[in-house]
């Protein structure tokens, strides 16, 4: 299983940012698919998570009514796109597949990551 994470960089407070992550490798419909971020010296940390329905969405307190996860079945392919982003957003964000309902937001139950995207918020 290959995740690819794009989109980040360098934006202003208030501005908008869409990162997507391309699945190929084999079907992950089973999965549920979720998005984490670590800050440097940090703890990673979880953001979103949805399956690929999209009938069911997961959001962190931090980030509610500021971004929104969905996917694209087509395209194997899930985004988080990131409204009203301030400077505690700046991180390095990870896509990541977890096969579990019961491990949803933590970082030690999934299955696979992609390699991280950088996003910084300047203030």
């Amino acid at each position: 299983v290959q995740l690819q994470a794009s989109g980040g960089g360098l934006v202003q407070a208030g501005g908008s940012l869409r990162l997507s992550c391309a699945a190929s490798g084999r079907t992950l419909s089973n999965y549920i698919m979720e998005w984490f971020r670590q800050a440097p010296g940090k703890e990673r940390e979880f953001v979103a998570a949805t399956n690929w329905s999209g009938g069911s969405t997961y959001n962190a307190d931090s980030v509610k009514g500021r971004f929104t996860i969905s996917t694209d079945n087509a395209k194997n392919t899930v985004y988080l796109q990131m409204n009203s982003l301030a400077p505690e957003d700046t991180a390095v964000y990870y896509c990541a597949a977890d096969s579990s309902l019961l491990s949803i937001g933590s970082p030690r139950g999934v299955d696979y990551w992609g390699k991280g995207t950088q996003v910084t918020v300047s203030s």
